[in-house]
């Protein structure tokens, strides 16, 4: 016995009482999927807030900011965004800590970010938890976990103090907007006649435009009754095409519903269906981009937060548009103008027509994918299957966005020029948020061909 007890005592100093395996590491190897994961487990929140399009764009931009400036900190091959976007402050790296892991401090920075900003927010206690306990699994020393969350919070702050002045914490104080009556205006739609949706949305701080109506679209057909007018003739189209859908249609108009705020209406019920926003389907491709394209940590932390940005932007200048020319929505001309009884495939969202926001977000963010991984990328989305809705198969981001466009004419809910002039407005707000980041004079010019 006398012999055995110093090797024992010497195997306990050692880390003898280790699980196998269980070495204490000072970093860990992190990818794009850990971004996905964050960014899935917002949109579950905003699932359950009924967080309208717009202002999850902007949950996720602050996010995505967040964990980016962290790798910008550490990383010499990407920059900071300070002097990119408008009013970005010099966000100060903490030099408090030390032993922090960067790619760790940059997914706890999204994740502190995101619970600060997003009404139920709290609900990311429990992943963030659950996260830093698998790490621990993975034998991530305790110091290095301690370290990397004191970092996170340090550059949320920062981040979370410029998302504080964007101004849409102003927007509660603005008189309460009433829809204009009178032939051709937007007005609420069936059946639960929501209230519209962000009025003054216009009002928020962009990231890069110079002005809320930079890329001011062509002015929509104008409205008429008049049967022989180019307006009736839209109505037309609508009608007629809502009548005649393919499979294929009805399958696309359902793929991109992305509607959080449809209603399943049961007799003298009706429930809420769990739909995502568009933004967070077109974050959840960005993650399968990333994955598929094995891109580092870094560069995943880059896209997504370009995507995102651009996804404000768009969202910013088409309801500046929205508002403006305050169309009426085709289930409203139809019923009073053509058929009393008629009910699209789709549920209407409870904002003005011009212009589609789907086409304007959806070609933004394919500009900025495009860019990162080509104009000829394919890919596999599967984003809605946590839905019940089958993958689809595209041979490029801008089929994608295309196709994206189209569903909302396929569904009922837009005319045509609305759907063509947001993919045009769309792709120069891509175009010029690559332009600030990247310095890149033109992008992609494939990208332009319909």
């Amino acid at each position: 016995m006398k012999k055995v007890l110093p090797f024992i005592l010497v195997w306990i100093v050692l880390g003898g009482c280790s699980s196998p395996g269980r070495e204490q590491k000072q970093n860990l190897k992190f990818s794009s999927e850990q971004i996905s994961q964050v960014i899935h487990r917002m949109t579950d929140i905003m699932v359950n807030d009924v967080t309208n399009p717009p202002l999850a764009s902007r949950f996720f931009s602050y996010a995505t900011l967040a964990g980016y400036e962290v790798v910008s900190q550490n990383d010499s091959a990407y920059k900071s965004m300070h002097g990119v976007l408008r009013n970005y402050p010099a966000i100060t790296k903490p030099d408090s800590v030390e032993g922090h892991s960067p790619e760790l401090s940059a997914i706890l920075a999204m994740m502190e970010t995101a619970k600060k900003m997003q009404p139920s927010g709290v609900l990311l206690d429990s992943m963030e938890v659950q996260f830093l306990d698998s790490c621990r699994r993975e034998g991530l020393a305790e110091e290095t976990i301690t370290s990397s969350l004191n970092y996170a919070k340090k550059v949320s702050k920062q981040i979370l103090a410029y998302a504080k002045a964007d101004k849409y914490n102003r927007i509660s104080n603005y008189p309460r907007y009433t829809p204009k009556e009178g032939e051709g205006n937007w007005y609420p739609t069936p059946p639960a006649y929501f209230a519209p949706v962000e009025p003054y949305f216009n009002t928020v701080r962009s990231f890069t435009l110079d002005t809320c109506s930079q890329f001011k679209p062509a002015p929509p057909v104008a409205f008429s009754s008049d049967k022989k007018s180019k307006f009736f003739e839209l109505l037309q189209q609508n009608y007629q095409s809502s009548k005649n859908l393919s499979q294929e249609q009805l399958e696309i108009a359902s793929f991109w519903d992305c509607n959080p705020f449809a209603l399943q209406d049961n007799g003298h019920l009706q429930a809420g269906l769990k739909k995502i926003s568009p933004g967070a389907h077109w974050l959840g491709i960005t993650g399968i981009a990333c994955k598929q394209a094995k891109a580092d940590f870094a560069k995943s932390m880059k896209v997504h937060t370009l995507v995102s940005i651009a996804l404000m932007d768009g969202f910013i200048s088409c309801w500046d548009e929205k508002f403006r020319s305050n169309r009426i929505r085709p289930e409203t001309a139809i019923r009073k103008y053509i058929d009393p009884t008629y009910k699209p495939l789709l549920q209407t969202p409870p904002f003005p027509e011009y212009l589609s926001g789907h086409s304007t977000i959806s070609a933004a963010s394919a500009v900025i994918l495009s860019h990162y991984f080509g104009d000829q990328f394919q890919y596999t989305d599967t984003v809605e299957e946590r839905f019940g809705l089958p993958d689809r198969k595209f041979k490029s981001f801008q089929d994608a966005a295309i196709e994206a466009g189209l569903s909302r004419f396929y569904g009922g809910i837009h005319f045509m020029d609305a759907i063509d002039n947001g993919r045009k407005q769309g792709l120069q707000v891509g175009e010029w948020v690559l332009r600030k980041v990247e310095g890149a004079p033109q992008v992609l010019a494939s990208v332009q061909k319909d």
